[in-house]
């Protein structure tokens, strides 16, 4: 095999369902048996702990977010999402969690929750509400999800942790970049967010109404955000709001059965507060780069369409209105990879890396686009960066392995490639380490489990 096809695409590189299969049982320890639900009151079959919940949670979440460029730049917004969400979290049936509320960079629109009660809203979604009370009726939605525990329920049905990674997490860290996601090796922890059935979203929504108007929120605003999102449903295909439809399926029903709680069980919260100042006055950044955030979102629908070049001058113009937007630089970094413009990708992730030292990404995206021009140990460097910040990676291991090799350190190459294989031992990554494995005389051609 060609040692850089794998880099430069000529051969497909790990996928994240090969790590599914690898890892999914020794991630995540179910126990058996039945629990009650927290909120119906009733025992359900439940192979999933709560504790398990959350570590799975800890384990993944940190992942899907850096995937959707990290938490909000803008620190003023992220802090009064955090506020809104813990005072509904405290009404809740599960309190005792350890609830995490934050934004994240992405553009696309959606908000989803891990099972152990990390939950986020992307800047597109921010974009799209009206005042705090719809703020509040998006996360206590999310809310009713983790005290359900559909996200749990899922994964005991199925008897195997195969949420643990990828699936339709895979959308929401690489919209639009096909065949270079799986050469780049980032992970996305989104199938946790696997879609939701649409009893589990009637549930969800009542648990939404129902939280949000006990914190003191008018229920209007549950009202607007699905007025909204049944808006969304009912738009073109191939929007920014597509990965939300796939994991929320939203209808005309959903909507009506919100008037109908609204007017019926909630009539006396009817003229309780919605706070649409407080909103936009905490959301008035995000509002000032409106324009670029559109921008960036058509990038990705022509990343999608592998019309690179018209990606790149969206991506311009976003970068035009907001020159040191991390999410920004680091779509316009892939736009450059996918077109083997290294160079370029290089001066745009370096970039990002700058303006946002804490999150990890763009140090995954300069390293791999410094291997592939051989820049070995500015690489090495860039991928040991990443790994600091955000752990748990196994792809890492590979890359910096390809890096020692590249820099003629066999045996620490060696060592990296073996620590890979521990973790994966399919597609072309693998296939590479072993082989050098093998011509090293580190392994002998018998004990393979590379296929």
């Amino acid at each position: 095999m060609n040692t850089d096809a794998i880099i430069h695409g000529e051969a497909s590189g790990l996928t994240r369902r090969d790590f599914i299969r690898i890892t999914a049982l020794s991630t995540v320890g179910f126990l058996s048996g039945c629990a009650v639900n927290p909120v119906t009151g009733k025992s359900q079959l439940m192979l999933v702990s709560e504790d398990t919940e959350i570590q799975v949670d800890r384990t993944n979440s940190p992942h899907q977010f850096s995937s959707d460029y990290g938490v909000l730049q803008d620190s003023g917004l992220n802090t009064y999402i955090q506020e809104v969400g813990k005072r509904l979290a405290a009404g809740t049936h599960r309190p005792h969690m350890p609830y995490r509320f934050q934004g994240v960079n992405a553009t696309y629109i959606n908000a989803y929750a891990f099972p152990g009660g990390s939950i986020a809203a992307t800047r597109g979604i921010l974009l799209s509400l009206n005042n705090e009370a719809e703020l509040s009726a998006l996360l206590g939605h999310e809310l009713g999800h983790v005290n359900a525990r559909h996200t749990a329920q899922q994964m005991s049905k199925t008897m195997m942790a195969q949420v643990v990674v990828g699936g339709v997490g895979m959308v929401a860290s690489t919209r639009g970049y096909g065949q270079l996601a799986s050469q780049l090796g980032m992970l996305g922890a989104g199938a946790l967010l696997a879609s939701y059935s649409r009893d589990n979203e009637r549930e969800a929504d009542a648990l939404g109404m129902e939280y949000m108007v006990k914190t003191g929120y008018g229920s209007d605003g549950f009202i607007g955000l699905m007025s909204m999102l049944n808006g969304l449903s009912h738009g073109k295909q191939g929007s920014a709001a597509d990965l939300l439809f796939a994991t929320h399926p939203m209808s005309d029903e959903r909507y009506q059965a919100a008037v109908d709680r609204a007017g019926e069980t909630y009539a006396a919260a009817k003229n309780k507060p919605l706070y649409k100042e407080r909103y936009m006055d905490n959301t008035a950044k995000l509002r000032v780069i409106k324009g670029a955030i559109t921008a960036m979102q058509s990038g990705e629908e022509a990343m999608m369409k592998k019309t690179y070049h018209e990606a790149e001058g969206r991506f311009q113009t976003a970068l035009k209105q907001a020159p040191n937007d991390y999410a920004g630089l680091v779509m316009m970094a892939k736009c450059q990879l996918a077109q083997n413009k290294n160079d370029s990708a290089i001066r745009y992730a370096e970039k990002a890396k700058a303006v946002y030292p804490q999150e990890a990404q763009s140090n995954h995206l300069a390293g791999f686009a410094k291997i592939r021009t051989k820049q070995f140990d500015a690489a090495l460097a860039d991928f040991d960066a990443y790994d600091k910040k955000l752990p748990g990676n196994p792809n890492t291991l590979f890359f910096r392995g390809y890096a020692l090799e590249g820099m003629g350190r066999r045996e620490a190459s060696a060592t990296e490639y073996k620590r890979f294989l521990t973790a994966v031992n399919q597609g072309a990554q693998a296939q590479h380490a072993y082989k050098r494995l093998v011509e090293w005389g580190y392994v002998q051609p018998s004990s393979s489990t590379a296929k």
